[in-house]
């Protein structure tokens, strides 16, 4: 069933085959993941030491996470024609790994102590420290050994991609969209970093570090990555780009809503951290350039604070200026835009349509029995909903 351009669909059941098709999907890319991290467990030359290491990241790997870049990747390669295989969910799961290297250091950054409903790799190795009366400082044992663990990642999602069993030559032809990916999303995570410490708070700033950090490895990058693999021509590569692009800073401004009003029981990590920081974020953006002369210098005097009382003020600033409502329906037009690209989409492969509309769906926090002008729930609804699907 193909919708009108930008049209939710109109039979909720194609969203129930779809979710339960990445479910699948989901379970295929645990077991591969659990595998590799098991042998690299075993292989430990010296247990009792590497372990440290080693258990909380491959405890972070395994938990909970909604693999939304292997799926990406493997509806990129079905999209392109290629065939259901072991080998490219292989190469699909090592994007896992990458992803994981990504969280690890973004902990670092943002002094975040949660993640996916546990501690981040810095905390507990920190933790283990003091636990075993270390000498030092444990927090910067937790800083350092976390550091080490995102490089570790960066190896293994190497290792477990060669290993994949592909065909050499689609290895090496898709081997500069994968090197991209990474380069994009660490150029991302400085971004992140430098307009944090400008200050500025532009809305083009903020756009920029949600196409870099985020698009580049949760949509762009693993769609162009699989269809690649496959042998994809230009014209599909670069509808999976105008289909992923748009849909990767939705998720992106998703992702900065539930981190300033989200619930961390929900969510697994903390609400309003990024308020705290300062970050450049559209909600933070967006209010601030809303604002008037007096309540821009509150603004601004509220981020110096940092503390959980400006937070609060923060979230009210930011309600009352309509900035929420404004990043919410940019999500929903986003979404469309995506949906929109992927009909245009000259796909070898009808399934992956339905699978792809789905993910735009599910990422977008989208209502499956909204209206065909694409009318949605109210605001508490479409956050239970983005809580649920939450991936990162």
């Amino acid at each position: 069933m193909t919708s009108e351009p930008g049209a939710l669909p109109a039979d909720p059941v194609d969203l129930v085959k779809t979710v339960l098709d990445i479910s699948s999907l989901r379970e295929r890319v645990e077991e591969h993941l659990a595998g590799f991290l098991s042998v690299r467990l075993a292989r430990a030359p010296h247990p009792d030491l590497d372990r440290v290491l080693l258990e909380p990241v491959v405890d972070l790997l395994l938990r909970d996470g909604k693999r939304l870049r292997p799926a990406f990747c493997y509806w990129g390669w079905r999209g392109a024609g290629g065939a259901d295989c072991e080998e490219v969910l292989v190469a699909a799961t090592s994007l896992e790994l990458l992803h994981g290297c990504a969280l690890i250091h973004d902990d670092i950054m943002d002094a975040s102590v949660l993640r996916r409903g546990g501690r981040a790799v810095h905390s507990e190795l920190a933790a283990r420290h003091a636990a075993r009366g270390w000498r030092g400082q444990g927090d910067h044992f937790g800083i350092a050994g976390a550091v080490v663990a995102g490089d570790l990642c960066l190896v293994w999602a190497d290792e477990m991609l060669r290993a994949s069993g592909l065909p050499p030559a689609s290895l090496t032809r898709a081997g500069p969209v994968f090197d991209a990916m990474r380069a994009e999303t660490i150029r991302g995570q400085y971004l992140d970093l430098i307009t944090q410490a400008e200050r500025a708070l532009r809305v083009e700033d903020a756009i920029a570090v949600a196409q870099a950090k985020t698009a580049a490895n949760t949509t762009v990058g693993p769609l162009r990555f699989g269809a690649t693999l496959a042998g994809a021509g230009e014209d599909l590569l670069a509808a999976y780009s105008d289909y992923a692009l748009p849909l990767g800073v939705a998720f992106q401004l998703r992702d900065d809503l539930l981190g300033s009003f989200g619930d961390p029981g929900t969510t697994g990590k903390p609400s309003g951290d990024d308020l705290r920081d300062g970050k450049c974020t559209l909600l933070l953006a967006e209010a601030r350039r809303r604002a008037g002369a007096a309540d821009a210098r509150r603004i601004d005097a509220l981020l110096v604070e940092g503390t959980d009382n400006a937070v609060v003020e923060l979230r009210a600033v930011i309600e009352g200026s309509g900035a929420r409502t404004f990043v919410e329906d940019e999500v929903a037009r986003l979404g469309a835009a995506a949906l929109a690209a992927l009909e245009r989409a000259p796909l070898v492969d009808d399934s992956a349509l339905a699978v792809l509309r789905g993910l735009a769906l599910a990422v977008t926090a989208f209502d499956p029995l909204a209206n065909a002008n694409g009318s949605r729930r109210e605001s508490g609804d479409n956050e239970r909903d983005s809580q649920q699907w939450h991936s990162v």
